[in-house]
């Protein structure tokens, strides 16, 4: 018999893709139920309720992302560098990440807490994801030694991967009584930590796109684009300074303020000028054998655009000022992380895999494709009518009551709701099918 876990092992990124692939589900489903509470407060309110639903979407969904990317990278560095040593170490790494998961949900489940917005788990976890982080690092470095030229890809992993490890510990200094103690330093260091996050998210999701771009075209100056060494630069600067949007209600430098908002976002413009350009370079032949990779980045090349339309509105201070705390960041977060990194690293899940030709004909999957973006749409514009309704209620005078202003939004609810259903059945027909093929693919009975 060949096993599943035995043939997937042969490439420790498989694993990894894997993994993510079940938190991204899992994200999928908790967001769901955290979406019944708004309509049905009452609903599991003794048991997990919002306050246990909450960080568990949370946490899957930025863990999607991380072990998605993780994944990604190892498998493309097995191609790039032609060795796949250091195993040992390797699944180490891999088994770090799962004993933090299963410490992490069980403490969720258990109702034990006691960190941060969006790190919610004991501070004790996130010494096995740093240790887990830190010797991705080192496997990273010690994979690359044979590689004389590198891609953009590889300077924009390098830098994700440093980034982050800087970002994460940042994420602590909260512990410190120095930090602790001063109301603005903490409130400043936890959202600048929040936003430059986003940043290293950013290096390791587009150095995973512009990999996928460069496989799927077989241009191999994609990875030596001078487009893509100019979008690397710019998200390096906007990495170091875009946080300052999050401060503009903190009491500090106006100078942080003013940075904040010339460099918001301005990555994104590079970002659809070389799909676009991408795009171009690909034959028919190439985008019909590469079906789902390319249709997904092509995907996320909208919401590109519908992001940055959404981020420059909300970069303006003033607009800033009325949205900020409303279901219009939420908007903007959910667009960010579903519609720009989920499609782009669905499209290296696909490539990676599940790249056989006759995936094109399957109805779930085009089901799912097509489900996904409508219901996202839909979803987003539900979000940010109630993010209005609310920013119009914060400045009224007289104030209505807050039952008064949630009745306002009743059918914006129900319309977020059904479109969260459609959405999760999608993503849900998505992975499903993905990792039903992998079994299928893998698992033979003799």
């Amino acid at each position: 018999m060949k096993t599943f876990m035995g043939s997937q092992n042969k490439n420790i990124g498989n694993l990894f893709l894997i993994t993510a692939l079940v938190l991204f589900m899992a994200s999928v489903v908790f967001g769901f139920l955290s979406s019944l509470i708004y309509r049905y407060p009452e609903f599991l309110k003794e048991s997990i309720g919002l306050s246990g639903l909450r960080p568990m979407h949370v946490t899957a969904s930025i863990f999607w992302i991380l072990l998605a990317a993780t994944g990604a990278i190892y498998r493309s560095l097995e191609t790039i560098t032609k060795q796949n040593n250091h195993r040992f170490l390797q699944l180490l790494h891999w088994a770090l990440w799962l004993i933090a998961l299963a410490g992490i949900y069980y403490s969720y489940f258990t109702g034990n807490f006691g960190g941060r917005e969006y790190w919610e788990y004991p501070p004790v976890f996130a010494l096995l994801i740093g240790l887990a982080w830190t010797l991705f690092l080192i496997l990273f470095i010690l994979r690359l030694k044979s590689l004389k030229k590198w891609p953009v890809y590889v300077w924009m992993w390098l830098t994700g991967i440093l980034y982050f490890l800087y970002i994460f510990i940042e994420n602590y200094l909260w512990m410190l009584p120095y930090f602790r103690e001063s109301f603005v330093k903490d409130m400043v260091i936890q959202w600048k930590a929040a936003g430059s996050i986003v940043g290293a998210y950013n290096m390791l999701v587009y150095g995973t796109a512009f990999y996928v771009m460069e496989r799927i075209s077989k241009q191999a100056n994609t990875g030596f684009n001078n487009w893509a060494f100019a979008l690397f630069f710019l998200s390096f600067f906007n990495m170091l300074f875009n946080w300052g949007h999050h401060l503009y209600l903190v009491p500090t430098n106006p100078t942080i303020h003013y940075v904040g908002y010339i460099v918001s976002m301005t990555e994104w413009v590079f970002f659809i000028k070389i799909i676009y350009n991408w795009k171009k370079q690909v034959t028919e032949a190439e985008a019909w054998v590469h079906y789902f990779p390319y249709r997904f980045l092509l995907a996320s090349n909208f919401w590109l655009f519908f992001n940055l339309t959404l981020a420059l509105f909300m970069s303006i201070p003033v607009i800033n000022l009325y949205m900020h705390g409303t279901h219009f960041i939420t908007a903007h977060a959910m667009g960010t992380t579903i519609g720009i990194n989920t499609m782009i690293l669905l499209a290296a899940v696909f490539y990676f895999l599940l790249p056989e030709k006759e995936n094109h004909h399957s109805p779930w999957l085009k089901f799912g494709f097509w489900g996904i973006q409508v219901s996202l749409f839909i979803f987003l514009i539900a979000l940010m009518t109630m993010g209005i309704i609310k920013s119009f209620w914060f400045f009224e005078e007289p104030q209505a009551p807050f039952a008064e202003m949630m009745e306002r939004t009743v059918g914006w609810i129900l319309v977020f709701i059904i479109s969260g259903i459609s959405m999760m059945f999608s993503f849900l027909a998505i992975g499903v099918k993905v990792l039903t093929g992998l079994l299928t693919k893998t698992v033979s009975l003799k």
